[in-house]
């Protein structure tokens, strides 16, 4: 069982008053307990888990998981600093995406992020993303207000393509959130799954999934709200409203991965009906708050195949990864002792 949505956060990230105001850093306090900070305020409280791999596999085990891959926490995609500070940070969240799956390999895979406010440095940043070993990058769902569908984005894509690198896409400072009023709180339950909607429709009315046939492009949330409106889209494209779309958008839907972070096996199932139970991979959110413990039960239950368990997470990550069994791989590394947490 592959879980494919995951966060890291790294144990070591220093505020540097050189940089931006908006350069994230980590402030540890008691215990396990730490804190993203962003612009001198508190974005997130967190804990080990967003680097211990010890903890991570004992949560595993008790998950059903064997193999997590892991990605930044969104926020750390930081498409708003400056070139020179978010080059960096991706350098610094690559090189502990990386760390992390040396020290238990066949238990972890990585996607790692790159400088998408300036295209031409990420395009060469998606040549160390591969050198490093990892499956493809993690974006927001616009680029500081870019929309992905935009054509400024294109060589990206394409450069992506090309490396067999996949693109991952995870909601980011949503639109809408005026609209809910002072209620903050709803912002990861009910407002990323519009978000990611919008992020969607963008990349199919620029014929995204027809321009680059061969990049992967996973929509987290089980792609938010496009699996609910893609009926009135198809209507809409029969009556003209096309895009650049030459085929209708619930065909193109099905070139996308969706992750199986719904928390409801009945909306699942709808999931699979709506884009073909074959690009569904299962997720957890792990290790924030919104986390769907248990993944792959709720996709058994829900799915009629189990393909969703690892076949599917093969073919977005682009290779078939050799997955020990947790609980093996756990025992035979420590000897039934505990090992010493990374970082």
């Amino acid at each position: 069982m592959i879980d494919i949505h995951t966060h890291i956060v790294p144990p070591r990230l220093a505020a540097d008053p050189r940089r931006d105001v908006r350069w994230p850093s980590v402030n540890h306090s008691m215990g396990d307990q730490a804190a993203v900070m962003i612009a001198g305020k508190v974005f997130r409280k967190i804990d080990t888990r967003s680097w211990d791999v010890e903890r991570r596999l004992a949560d595993m085990a008790e998950d059903g998981t064997d193999m997590q891959v892991l990605s930044p926490m969104p926020e750390l995609l930081s498409h708003w600093l400056p070139a020179d500070d978010a080059e960096y940070l991706a350098e610094v969240m690559n090189d502990q995406i990386a760390a992390m799956i040396a020290y238990a390999p066949r238990n972890f895979a990585g996607i790692g992020m790159v400088c998408m406010q300036d295209v031409a440095r990420a395009v060469r940043q998606l040549e160390k993303v591969r050198a490093f070993g990892l499956a493809g990058i993690e974006i927001g769902t616009h680029i500081d207000g870019v929309a992905l569908g935009s054509e400024r984005l294109f060589p990206v894509y394409e450069a992506a393509q090309s490396l067999g690198l996949g693109i991952f896409v995870h909601p980011l400072h949503p639109a809408g959130m005026d609209r809910v009023g002072g209620s903050p709180e709803f912002a990861a339950t009910a407002v990323f799954p519009l978000e990611t909607a919008l992020a969607a429709v963008s990349l199919l009315a620029a014929g995204v999934p027809e321009i680059f046939p061969r990049l992967r492009i996973l929509l987290s949330h089980g792609g938010g709200a496009l699996p609910w409106i893609l009926p009135r889209m198809d209507f809409g494209w029969s009556l003209g409203a096309k895009g650049k779309m030459t085929r209708a958008p619930s065909k193109l839907a099905r070139q996308f991965w969706y992750d199986s972070i719904l928390y409801d096996p009945v909306s699942l199932s709808f999931l699979g009906n709506a884009v073909g139970e074959g690009r569904i991979v299962v997720g957890s959110d792990y290790p924030f708050a919104i986390r769907q413990k248990q993944p792959g039960a709720l996709a058994k239950r829900a799915l009629s195949s189990d393909a969703v368990l690892a076949e599917n997470s093969f073919g977005f990550l682009g290779r078939r990864y050799d997955v020990e069994p947790l609980g093996l791989a756990v025992a035979q590394a420590t000897g039934g002792q505990a090992r010493p947490s990374h970082g």
